[in-house]
């Protein structure tokens, strides 16, 4: 590096610079063991269907006052309906309560209005009853798969059309990275995952994929600026450049995800969990696997500079000299 290069470079870092890609095969090490550690989880014990996926039964009710959630879901519990999903819609008074298929049968409706007049409230009235059965559930389940798979692939060609495909490919192990072990976890524990987990899980991946493209970005501006230096030790510059903001982004987004999980009430608790799970180890996973994986691939200065191409005849004496 020249002298002026290392001043500007120096002028830019708010700290000092980080060896971040020093420690990448650790890092490499452990997301592998988790990752195993994870598809083996889901392999094994699978996952916890909610209602949106396995069908069951849907009613809507309108209480005489406010409904206090929680003592509702208490009675339920209290009756043999331990996995009843309690939450409000509309208003205060209108309560949805959504029941497994295995909970009972096309009469089940009936039943927990019957229970609802005569512990809860006695003025409470039907809206609808409805049954989900597993065919709705099935048509679900292969749309949210078939909306993850091609969220990742138009990811992947954004990227590699953008950047550079050796990027692409990093951008992309990190995003499975991040989805796999928020899955895992999920699997893990057998928490319920309905549409909402869905949505965690996308949100997710578009976190994820912003804070690889920050990294990028500057690892792109980076190459042609500071051209004495090593490929990792542009990736490290890069990554000491952008650290402020991918530590303030993350913290502030995770005080928020914590505010609807500790406060938005059971309804939110699935959603509000993996992003939890996805937003940490997406900023993680955006500073040493993706680009970490790039490096792996051998990238370099020359994949990320644009080659100038000359013009027809610019060899050529112009006409006007003659």
């Amino acid at each position: 590096m020249t002298a002026q290069t290392e001043k500007e470079v120096e002028i830019k870092l708010p700290y000092r610079l980080v060896p971040f890609m020093r420690y990448r095969m650790i890092a490499f090490l452990f997301s592998i063991i988790v990752t195993g550690l994870c598809i083996f989880t889901v392999a094994t014990k699978g996952f916890n269907w909610g209602l949106d996926f396995t069908g069951g039964t849907v009613i809507e009710t309108n209480f005489s006052q406010p409904a206090d959630l929680a003592k509702v879901r208490d009675v339920l519990d209290k009756n043999g309906y331990p996995s009843a999903l309690v939450q409000t819609f509309g208003g205060q008074k209108d309560v949805m309560i959504r029941l497994p298929a295995s909970a009972g049968d096309m009469t089940l409706g009936n039943k927990v209005m019957d229970l609802i007049h005569h512990e809860l409230d006695a003025g409470a009235k039907i809206q609808s009853i409805e049954f989900v059965g597993p065919n709705v559930g099935e048509e679900l389940t292969q749309g949210a798969i078939y909306a993850t798979l091609a969220t990742l692939a138009m990811l992947l060609l954004y990227v590699g059309v953008r950047f550079e495909w050796r990027l692409a490919v990093g951008g992309i192990i990190a995003l499975f990275h991040d989805v796999m072990v928020t899955i895992g976890v999920f699997s893990f524990l057998q928490i319920e995952i309905d549409l909402t987990f869905v949505a965690a899980i996308l949100s997710v991946v578009g976190y994820s994929l912003n804070d690889s493209i920050v990294v990028f970005d500057r690892v792109r501006e980076n190459f042609p600026k500071i051209r004495r230096a090593s490929s990792i030790e542009v990736v490290d510059i890069s990554l000491s450049q952008t650290l402020s903001r991918t530590l303030m982004t993350s913290v502030t987004t995770l005080f928020v995800v914590l505010a609807l999980y500790w406060l938005g009430g059971p309804t939110l608790h699935s959603f509000s969990l993996a992003l939890l799970i996805g937003i940490g180890f997406g900023t993680y996973s955006s500073i040493y696997i993706a680009i970490g994986v790039a490096l792996q691939l051998g990238l370099k200065r020359e994949h990320m500079i644009q080659p100038v191409v000359e013009k027809e005849g610019a060899d050529q004496k112009s006409l006007v000299d003659y």
